[in-house]
């Protein structure tokens, strides 16, 4: 059966309880305090994100989008984000997102090149990228005008803008052995290199850009002379066999040297300071020439070993170059002549007189050398070394020279000229042989034949008087010779030292000095007593 109900009263009151507060879970604090870190970070790369460039590349050789970094003085400056093909795809375009301490060097002539391992000339450079990668590498410029897009360097330049020294232009006729890189000295030490060089504007030459290192650069002065010293400078000419080089790094890759010539320096150069580029020592050291006058000289004799550049001296002293060696007819003469023009450097002369003279005029210097020429002043070929055969022209006085006259009339003057010692040898040697063909052998050899004809009869004259001599003439020198050995055995028996006449000899020297000795004696009592001569010797008293 069902249970009664119980009273009301008995029934429990439901009680409301407060409900708690939702608590964070401690797993929630982990994503909470990444978002906050995240967008810690986010906040901070907006901070120091920089700008934005584009460099334009030939090609995207050591370049990787997200992985290539901009690196100055190795530290990280930016990283390339994109890489592309320019519109006409004959470039390649790196986008590359920079921090913002690289917004300073964002300059028209900051550079840009691509450090990877190269080896070139006299550089090995990028070895350390076998390792790291290849990267970006600046060169903040000094300019103020700001840049976004720049053309990157191909190679890595030689120069930063940050080395101290001074940069000097050259021009040249051409590059020879030289190229970027390309060592700089000065006495022998390298002191800079060759930066680089390009073609002149119309091609006649080229002009090159060289870094001198500073305190070096203090000795380019404004007078100083440039000259390549690429290889070995063999010389070959009157003054004999020369060799010149700089050091062997400039005989393989070759180099440019400087010097300033002696006497009074001039203030250093300026940056930028254009210089000629000498083809060596010898061209540039040449003292400057103001003062030129040219003469034509006509030689008789061969020119071989004669080359434009041989020296004219006078006296020993050099004061000229041959320019040029020409050919030319003459109509008249229905002949070739070979004109030999020459440079005369009157300033030279003139700067070794003792005392200072004023610049003479042309009608002065007309008769100056009118009057040396009559005197005997004549051109002259002379060999400068036999061992070369190289000739040079000599000017000195011949007194002993046939009347010339110099030609005003032609343009330039002609000079007149005297043979060289080689050339008078050579016609005193040809006069000489003319005289001995003129001479007949023939009859020389007759003459001679009869000559010797009558010297064998003469010959045998002599033989036969000999004969005779010996027959008739020695019986009798033989008994004469017999006679004197008898005489001479009669003379040696009579000087023996016992012969009787040497013993009757002896006695009568003894006797003679016996006489000597009273006489002696007898002297020395008439010295004492000269009255004994009239009273005579007294007795001697007992």
């Amino acid at each position: 059966m069902a249970e009664a109900p119980r009273d009301a009263t008995e029934i429990p009151e439901a009680l409301a309880v407060p409900g708690r507060r939702r608590s964070v879970q401690i797993v929630w604090i982990i994503p909470i305090v990444a978002a906050l870190i995240g967008g810690w970070l986010a906040v901070m790369a907006i901070l120091e994100r920089g700008p934005t460039i584009r460099i334009t590349f030939n090609t995207a050789e050591g370049l990787e989008a997200g992985k290539t970094t901009i690196k100055y003085k190795n530290v990280n400056m930016g990283t390339v984000t994109h890489i592309g093909l320019s519109k006409d795809r004959s470039r390649v375009i790196a986008t590359a997102q920079l921090t913002n301490q690289a917004e300073g060097f964002l300059v028209e002539d900051t550079r840009f090149w691509v450090v990877r391992p190269r080896i070139a000339g006299s550089q090995i450079s990028g070895l350390g990228t076998l390792v790291s990668g290849s990267y970006i590498g600046v060169d903040i410029g000094k300019s103020t005008k700001r840049k976004r897009k720049f053309t990157g360097l191909e190679t890595p330049p030689i120069v930063t803008a940050d080395l101290p020294g001074l940069e000097f232009v050259l021009n040249g006729e051409d590059l020879g052995s030289l190229d970027i890189g390309s060592p700089v000295y000065f006495r022998r030490i390298q002191v800079g290199q060759v930066v680089a060089f390009a073609l002149d504007k119309y091609g006649k030459g080229v002009t090159l850009r060289i870094f001198v290192h500073s305190p070096y650069d203090r000795y380019v002065r404004a007078n100083t002379r440039f000259w390549q010293a690429s290889g070995i400078d063999l010389t070959l000419d009157a003054a004999g066999v020369k060799v010149q080089t700089e050091s062997l790094a400039s005989i393989l890759l070759g180099g440019i040297a400087f010097q300033t010539p002696p006497g009074t320096a001039l203030e250093a150069a300026e940056k930028g300071a254009p210089f000629t580029l000498f083809p060596d020592q010898t061209a540039a050291m040449k003292r400057p020439v103001r003062d030129i006058a040219n003469f034509v000289v006509y030689f008789g004799e061969s020119l071989r070993g004669l080359s434009p550049g041989a020296p004219v001296d006078w006296s020993g002293v050099v004061i000229g170059e041959v320019k040029s060696i020409d050919a030319e007819f003459d109509p008249e003469k229905k002949e070739f002549r070979f004109p030999v023009e020459i440079e005369f450097y009157a300033d030279r002369l003139r700067a070794r007189y003792r005392k200072p003279r004023a610049r003479t005029t042309p009608d002065e210097r007309k008769a100056l050398l009118d009057a040396l020429v009559a005197r005997g002043f004549r051109a002259q070929l002379k060999s400068g070394n036999l061992l070369t055969g190289q000739l040079f022209v000599a000017l000195d006085t011949f007194p002993g020279a046939p009347p010339a006259t110099v030609d005003w009339s032609k343009s330039p003057p002609v000079l007149p000229s005297t043979p060289g010692a080689l050339e008078e040898l050579q016609v005193m040697l040809a006069n000489v042989s003319k005289k001995i063909e003129e001479i007949s052998f023939d009859e020389i050899g007759a003459d001679a034949r009869q000559a010797l004809d009558a010297l064998v009869r003469t010959l045998k004259g002599m033989d036969a008087l000999v004969q005779r001599l010996d027959q008739e003439l020695a019986p009798a020198a033989r008994a004469a010779l017999e006679g004197a050995r008898k005489t001479l055995a009669s003379t040696e028996q009579t000087l023996a030292s016992d012969a009787p006449l040497q013993q009757d000899l002896r006695a009568a020297l003894r006797a003679l000095t016996r006489t000597a000795e009273s006489l002696r004696i007898l002297a020395d009592t008439l010295e004492r007593h000269p009255e004994t001569l009239i009273r005579g010797k007294q007795e001697d008293e007992p």
